[in-house]
């Protein structure tokens, strides 16, 4: 892929278990580019949220969306020195969570944090949206052994799984590619990434949708 072809700020988003941080790892290795990751693991919070959801879910989220917005900021600063980057994580998804896990109440007060907030978020030049069956997904989960999210139930992962899937139904502030990653494994297998950059450099504008045939070798 040429510098012309290459996006300046690409995200990779997907629900828990479809691979997106370590997509994004190796396409910042790929591309050369400055790396935004979500670091959950900073999250004081997130463990007690999976083991009690409701009693932990709001400091889990604010801390979340406090640590997204210093992120952004730090973009914001650092634009003139670190002009590509690749992300796993898009700010809007912020209010996906929230309401999937808020309480009446505690989404009001989220509302109102971010708005006060007034976080001016850049808009990616291409959202690579990686989708996977929720059965897909908690093998993977389970597979990766991270102690915390082994206390995720099925029934929270398939909400998740379908709350990104109506926001990216509506989502059309960036290119979006949505990639059929239930079968392939772009990480791993290098044939399986070749075909997804393929599809990057040609996915400019609009919407456009990649559905890969696993390479078994």
């Amino acid at each position: 892929m040429s510098n012309a072809e290459r996006p300046r700020y690409l995200v990779v988003e997907g629900p828990i278990g479809a691979g997106k941080t370590s997509l994004a790892r190796r396409l910042a290795t790929h591309f050369g580019s400055d790396l935004v990751l979500e670091q959950a693991e900073e999250n004081p919070f997130i463990e007690r949220f999976y083991r009690d959801p409701k009693r932990f879910a709001l400091p889990a989220q604010l801390f979340f969306l406090f640590q997204r917005a210093r992120q952004i900021q730090d973009m914001r600063q650092d634009d003139l020195f670190n002009p590509v980057r690749v992300g796993d994580f898009l700010l809007a998804k912020d209010r996906l969570f929230a309401e999937l896990t808020l309480a009446p109440d505690e989404l009001a007060l989220y509302h109102q944090t971010y708005e006060h907030l007034a976080i001016d978020a850049p808009q990616p030049d291409l959202v690579v949206y990686l989708q996977a069956p929720a059965d897909v997904l908690l093998q993977r989960v389970r597979k990766r052994g991270i102690d915390y999210e082994q206390f995720i139930e099925p029934d929270y992962l398939e909400r998740i799984a379908d709350a990104y899937t109506r926001f990216f139904y509506n989502y059309n502030a960036s290119p979006l590619l949505i990639v059929n990653a239930g079968e392939i494994n772009p990480v791993d297998r290098d044939a399986d990434f070749q075909q997804l950059l393929r599809a990057i450099a040609t996915a400019r504008s609009g919407r456009h949708y990649f559905n890969p045939v696993p390479d078994l070798a």
